[in-house]
């Protein structure tokens, strides 16, 4: 993480080691700075879950800086009842839905926010058997797979076997029941190419993912929305 001089000499790598509700109650109490701990440390969480939802890379970046514009702005309304973790999640999920929402996709956002219901339909990309063999194309081959998915199960995919979040965590950004978590994914997983998850095995956890050039440039930008110096070397 790159250290940096803040108001009052606090730099953000002060507070690496920190559990997040310690570094949230630092920025609270006037040291904003250590806020990019906390977006280091959720850069590739919240980028997986926008782009699980929106579905283009670009799109993604703004929905993180925006999601963390809103969490910074708006971190006294954090409950310590949840995980933050979770909170800031949910944040950058209901950004990516108000997204859709303003694209016009207002039936693809009401199956995801009701019960299951929609069309189970794995639109095709149709790769032919060349490029499957190639290993270095296996993992865009899964992630355009994945993103062929309906919204009301790539989420849930992208959150669990992508992220690693466990049912109960899962559920608990998208705001639904474990049970509804539990069927969707199991719904993606019969949608996706058997042979497909077979080769991909542990790979996936390595799909969508966000680089550290990109890291810094989200915070970089978001550092600035909120009036904060940036750290050396991010412009």
């Amino acid at each position: 993480m790159s250290s940096r001089a803040a108001r009052g000499g606090v730099r953000a790598e002060d507070g690496i080691g920190l559990p997040d509700a310690e570094v949230v109650h630092r920025v609270r109490g006037g040291e904003p700075a250590l806020f990019e701990i906390l977006m280091r440390r959720y850069n590739q969480r919240l980028y997986r879950a926008a782009r699980s939802i929106v579905k283009d890379e670009d799109e993604a970046e703004d929905v993180m800086q925006q999601a963390y514009v809103n969490a910074f702005q708006h971190l006294d309304q954090f409950a310590d009842r949840s995980s933050f973790a979770t909170w800031l999640t949910r944040i950058a999920v209901h950004e990516a839905l108000a997204r859709l929402r303003r694209r016009g996709r207002a039936m693809e956002i009401e199956a995801m926010e009701t019960d299951d219901g929609g069309p189970e339909v794995l639109t095709s990309r149709d790769p032919g058997p060349e490029q499957q063999a190639l290993t270095g194309e296996l993992r865009r081959t899964l992630e355009e797979s994945l993103d062929s998915l309906p919204e009301i199960y790539r989420a849930v995919f992208m959150f669990r076997e992508v992220e690693g979040l466990t049912t109960t965590e899962a559920a608990a950004c998208l705001g639904t029941s474990e049970d509804v978590v539990k069927t969707r994914l199991h719904r993606a997983r019969a949608l996706l190419q058997r042979e497909l998850l077979a080769r991909a095995g542990a790979g996936a956890r390595d799909a969508f993912t966000f680089r550290a050039v990109r890291c810094d440039r989200v915070v970089g930008a978001v550092l600035a929305r909120i009036h904060l110096p940036l750290p050396p070397g991010i412009h």
